[in-house]
């Protein structure tokens, strides 16, 4: 695991860690934690490596290695994918900078029909940042990586000075193997296809909203946060003929599926009867003039099959605790191309364009 210097112009180095594993004195993150001296060394050891620790980070190499042999057996390609997660706050009902970490980049993996192996995790770390917070951060990660079944095998971490960061940024990246046959795009819709959600939409942005206390609401609602590769595996365990599978992050369902339609050159209908949004959504949608279409989701993801395997992959996604809300919201139209439409409760259509500017920042 390589974690150099912060500092312009001062060198690198990749500390020996020693067997006796020594804890960190220091309540806050200072500039020595970055210098790649003891500080360092034992910043690393007692939050990274004693949360992280497996075979491959024990190694405490610049890179992690693999054997090539083991990887074929979970398919015949690799998915390769990276994020970096600037959530604001840094705690949320529901989840955490680390949690979101974790899942956010098990999920793209995911999304491709790969089965998520190894992680890395890169943090720049502000000046002055409370150790303590640290910590909690890389606990939850390795519960949600041990949830997830994934390893976080190699990583960095940087320190900056007070005011270069907002207390705590990381980029987890992710290795996967996608099974043979299993082909994932967002180039295969076909008309008459059917569209699938998985459960409630918009949670995650509403989550983090109120969580930064500059609204006067009293609500429940928590983060959707949560790994979907076991809802993945039971869709592609009874339908390998996945057209197209994307997790609904940053921008929404409306921004997913006009994707969907350009990439294929189809049109798309919803059902607004169909979509499944909690009340306590809706009203924060109404007070504030957003819609739920274009919030941010954690652990969502829409899939797209043909219409004779809608009502087999609905039942093996129910049967899934991260799908038990699953239901089917729209179809697949051959024109007009390119477009997302929206059958409304009134019985007209709208369309649904994608996101412009950003509703909410920073939720992920």
């Amino acid at each position: 695991m390589n974690f150099s210097s912060a500092n312009s112009g001062q060198p690198s180095f990749t500390p020996k860690v020693q067997s006796s594993r020594r804890k960190v004195t220091d309540t806050h993150i200072t500039l020595a934690h970055g210098s790649g001296g003891t500080a360092m060394r034992d910043l690393i050891n007692d939050i990274f490596v004693k949360n992280f620790d497996n075979p491959i980070l024990s190694q405490l190499e610049d890179q992690a290695s693999f054997n090539l042999a083991n990887l074929l057996q979970y398919g015949d390609r690799l998915a390769f994918t990276t994020d970096s997660y600037v959530v604001d706050p840094l705690f949320f009902p529901g989840g955490d900078i680390g949690k979101l970490a974790v899942n956010g980049t098990v999920n793209d993996l995911a999304m491709s029909g790969a089965k998520p192996l190894y992680l890395s995790c890169s943090v720049i770390l502000e000046e002055g940042l409370a150790v303590e917070t640290l910590r909690r951060v890389a606990e939850s990660m390795q519960v949600a990586a041990k949830e997830a079944g994934v390893k976080v095998v190699t990583g960095d971490t940087k320190v900056v000075h007070r005011g270069a960061v907002d207390k705590l940024f990381i980029n987890t990246a992710g290795i996967g193997a996608i099974a043979a046959g299993v082909t994932i795009s967002a180039r295969n819709l076909q008309p008459g296809d059917v569209i699938i959600v998985n459960g409630e939409l918009g949670n995650h942005g509403t989550a983090i909203l109120i969580a930064r206390g500059e609204l006067a609401l009293d609500t429940q609602i928590e983060s959707d946060c949560q790994p979907l590769n076991g809802l993945v595996d039971a869709i592609l365990s009874v339908c390998p003929d996945v057209h197209a599978m994307r997790d609904v992050t940053r921008g929404g369902l409306a921004t997913v599926l006009n994707e969907f339609a350009v990439s294929s050159q189809v049109g798309i209908r919803l059902d607004e009867q169909a979509l499944p949004v909690r009340e306590e959504v809706k009203g924060v949608c109404e007070i504030l003039g957003l819609d739920p279409l274009y919030l941010a989701n954690e652990g969502k993801l829409v899939v797209v099959v043909r219409r004779e395997h809608a009502d087999i992959v609905l039942s093996a996604m129910q049967t899934h605790p991260a799908g038990k809300n699953a239901c089917i919201i729209g179809e697949v139209i051959s024109s007009p191309s390119g477009i997302v439409l929206l059958k409304t409760v009134f019985g007209a259509e709208r369309i649904v364009d994608m996101l412009v500017g950003e509703q909410l920042p920073r939720i992920c």
